[in-house]
Parts: C-alpha cells; sequence; structure tokens
C-alpha cells in the first residue's frame, strides 16, 4: 500500500463523546492525538467527518476536539456506513484516516464496513482507544487482519507533507513536537 496521500486522504473521528472519554483507557492521550490530527488536516486541506454515537445518551464530542460544520454524522449503529447516506460522504477513492472510540466497538465496526466497501482505511493506533487496554489491542489485531494499515499520528502528518519543503512544513511538525 503507499505512502497517505494528502489529495485522496479524508480524517474519520469517531465518537469521542463526552460521557465515554472518563472510561476510555488512556482517553487523554487519544484526545491529544486526535486533536493533532484535526489540526494538521485543517492547516493542510484535508476533509474532515465526525461522529457521535447516539448523543442524546453520550453527549456530544469532547471540547477539545473542534467539529467542523456540517460534517457530524449522528448515528445509531455501531458501524458508521450503515446510517443512510454516510458512505456517500466518502469518495470510492478516498483514503480514510481513522480515529476513535470506542477501538474494539464502532471504531472496529466502521473501519470492517469501510473496508467492505472498498475504501482503504487506515487506522491511527494512538488516537484510538477502548475501555480496557486488551479491547484495544485485539481490535487493532483484528482491522489489521482485515486490510487495514495500522499507523501513528507523526506517520499521517509526514505523509501528509511528503516533503520537507512543504510550506506548512514548520506549521505541521510544530504539532508533532
Amino acid at each position: 500500500m503507499p505512502t497517505i496521500d494528502p489529495e485522496r486522504s479524508l480524517l474519520l473521528v469517531i465518537d469521542f463523546q463526552a460521557r465515554l472519554m472518563p472510561a476510555i483507557h488512556d482517553g487523554e492521550a487519544a484526545v491529544h492525538n486526535a486533536g493533532r490530527l484535526i489540526e494538521a488536516a485543517t492547516l493542510l486541506g484535508v476533509p474532515r467527518l465526525f461522529t457521535e454515537q447516539n448523543p442524546k445518551g453520550l453527549g456530544p464530542t469532547v471540547e477539545a476536539l473542534p467539529v467542523d460544520e456540517g460534517r457530524l454524522v449522528a448515528k445509531q449503529s455501531f458501524d458508521a456506513c450503515r446510517e443512510a447516506g454516510f458512505l456517500d460522504r466518502i469518495p470510492r477513492d478516498a483514503q480514510v484516516v481513522v480515529a476513535g472510540c470506542e477501538a474494539h466497538v464502532c471504531v472496529l465496526q466502521t473501519v470492517l464496513g469501510l473496508l467492505d466497501a472498498s475504501r482503504t482505511t487506515y487506522v491511527v493506533g494512538d488516537a484510538i482507544g477502548s475501555r480496557a487496554a486488551e479491547s484495544r489491542q485485539a481490535a487493532l489485531r483484528r482491522m489489521e487482519r482485515h486490510g487495514a494499515e495500522i499507523v501513528t499520528t507523526e506517520m499521517v502528518v509526514f505523509e501528509w507533507l511528503k516533503t520537507a519543503e512543504h510550506p506548512k512544513f514548520r506549521q505541521a511538525v510544530a504539532l508533532i513536537k
């Protein structure tokens, strides 16, 4: 699989919700890395899409993660791909970069749905979380077995940049340090 192409990328941020996050193992780190991805995507012109699972029950996305106007999908299905119109928002040739919670439920099922719909999918391992570390690890292994690439926040940012000569290189690297 080639490096992540910023021209074809879409950042998908799954269910970082207020009532869920206090229970997530290392949740602060996952939120921090998702925030860095959102900032880098914004800086580099990569489109973003956000989901919230049962927002009436789990609350909105945490305040630390800015949700783009008109780019939020409220859902009841654990697999966002089962929501009407969701896949229509993701181009067929998109490279979907995924961050979110919970790794073994909504992230896993959505990633499997994306793969089933023939979308190239990259799961950002340091920007996903579960209540139990074991659940997160099992989900990562399963997603990888089914064809998702497991990457890190830094890998994504540097692949989006492509070169140290990128005009936004210094700004993007500042997000990593």
